[in-house]
């Protein structure tokens, strides 16, 4: 008596480990990046804040354009983007995210940074 043998195919259930290592990897970033936000915050700050009241200095107290101060190492910093407004007299460094500061020129003071917030 011939008994008819069945195939089982067996299926390969998908592989799991590269989504297992991707979530890994994302998780590892995200807490690198928790850990590390007020010093990069800080960082942020700083740099946003002297690109800002150099870049004033270089346009409106010597008289330079904005082009031609961006190119000075204390306004052309890394990750920061400065930008001047003529009517207001003022230049932003802002970096996207963590910090924005704003120098502004008056003839009784000269270059001033905003307030801080508290």
């Amino acid at each position: 008596m011939a008994t008819a043998k069945t195939v089982r195919l067996r299926t390969r259930q998908p592989s799991r480990w590269l989504r297992n290592l991707l979530l890994l990897v994302l998780v590892i970033a995200v807490a690198a990046a928790a850990f590390f936000w007020a010093r990069m915050q800080a960082a942020a700050i700083a740099r946003t804040a002297q690109a800002a009241q150099t870049g004033c200095i270089c346009r409106f107290v010597s008289g330079r354009t904005m082009d031609a101060c961006k190119a000075d190492p204390g306004v052309a910093q890394k990750w920061v983007r400065v930008t001047g407004d003529d009517a207001s007299r003022s230049v932003t460094g802002s970096v996207w995210a963590l910090a924005s500061q704003t120098s502004r020129w008056t003839p009784e003071s000269g270059c001033m940074l905003d307030a801080w917030p508290q």
